[in-house]
């Protein structure tokens, strides 16, 4: 079950963190990382890709503690951070192409060559992340980020940079296909016991003691040092 901080005590935690505390930095990320792996994982299909991802974007978090705004959320900021590490992680391991169009193309079939890929840790007895594949990246990312991690419209297309409006379609057509997909694979064995049937709910239960997908390790990330204890050691 995900660990909630008060706003104030969360601060006091970046605060101290940043200064150099090594305990506050490593309870920032025991409170935060569950989350955003399963953020990449959702994503991905991919633990060992979501580790990696989580790995680096909480390198980056905690030297540039510095630099955030405590006017902002720090779990935004954090994903933010996580997204753009996926993104550039995605990025390197496709073949280089001069033409957007090809190089979309290629982004297209990296992903579907990871859903292909069912015995990847066992990952796809979850028929949900099978069907989140199919998805095109904008709708799988509203779709996840609004049922699994119950992010409001507003936040979402602040994340993403765009248009409530068009975060709304995304998360209209992605549950329509979605129940579609599901439909399809309903017989499949390792199909999850909780899918929501309740419209008002969408796809899947938020019911955190009964999780739709169970992460198959979540990673140990080192607590690295703080900008300030860089500066210290020089």
């Amino acid at each position: 079950m995900a660990v909630s901080l008060s706003k104030s005590t969360e601060l006091e935690l970046i605060r101290r963190a940043a200064a150099g505390d090594r305990l506050a930095a490593g309870e920032l990320i025991r409170t935060h990382q569950a989350g955003v792996y399963g953020y990449i994982l959702r994503m991905s299909g991919r633990p060992e890709l979501a580790e990696d991802v989580v790995q680096e974007a909480f390198v980056r978090v905690i030297t540039n503690l510095h630099r955030f705004d405590s006017r902002f959320r720090f779990s935004t900021w954090l994903f933010t951070i996580a997204r753009r590490v996926f993104l550039n992680m995605i990025e390197k391991r496709r073949p280089c192409s001069d033409s957007d169009q090809v190089a979309e193309s290629c982004a297209a079939q990296d992903l579907r060559e990871v859903s292909d890929d069912r015995q990847d840790r066992g990952v796809w007895k979850d028929s949900v992340q099978h069907a989140l594949m199919q998805l095109a990246s904008d709708q799988r990312e509203v779709v996840v980020l609004f049922h699994q991690h119950d992010w409001p419209i507003w936040l979402i297309a602040s994340h993403l940079n765009m248009p409530e409006g068009t975060v709304k379609s995304h998360l209209h057509r992605g549950r329509s296909k979605l129940r579609e997909f599901l439909a399809s694979e309903v017989s499949l064995p390792g199909s999850p016991a909780n899918l929501a049937a309740d419209s008002s709910i969408g796809i899947w239960t938020r019911d955190e003691s009964n999780p739709v997908v169970q992460p198959v390790r979540q990673p140990e990330v080192v607590v690295p040092r703080s900008a300030k204890q860089e500066q210290t050691r020089e």
